[in-house]
């Protein structure tokens, strides 16, 4: 079959954005600028999209708005919580922490490999 997937290719959903964009809450939806959480991509534009990749945090650290010493803390996650990390740079990692429900940024030091 010509048109069918072969083993191994995942199927591709197709979607179309309609409608005027709306406006997204950035400490509880993942979306930048430049990238945004790939299950958010029949609800918005972006020039980029990352799937999360589930880590889990070695230590204790606090959630912050932004990667820069004098950031607002959102929530503190504690060592053994989920992060869902969706773009790494400058010694952080941004993403959600899928049981706060909040997007923010981490220091890579707190995060260890894929969660359990």
């Amino acid at each position: 079959m010509p048109n069918s997937p072969s083993l191994g290719q995942a199927t591709r959903k197709s979607f179309a954005l309609t409608g005027r964009s709306r406006a997204f809450d950035r400490r509880t939806q993942a979306v930048r600028a430049d990238i945004a959480d790939v299950r958010l991509a029949d609800q918005v534009f972006a020039p980029h999209y990352a799937a999360p990749m589930p880590l889990v945090l070695t230590a204790a650290a606090a959630l912050v708005e932004r990667p820069s010493a004098d950031a607002e803390m959102l929530a503190q996650l504690a060592a053994g919580d989920v992060f869902e990390a969706l773009d790494f740079a400058g010694g952080h990692a941004w993403g959600i922490a899928p049981g706060k429900g909040l997007v923010g940024y981490l220091p890579l030091s707190a995060l260890g490999r894929g969660a359990a």
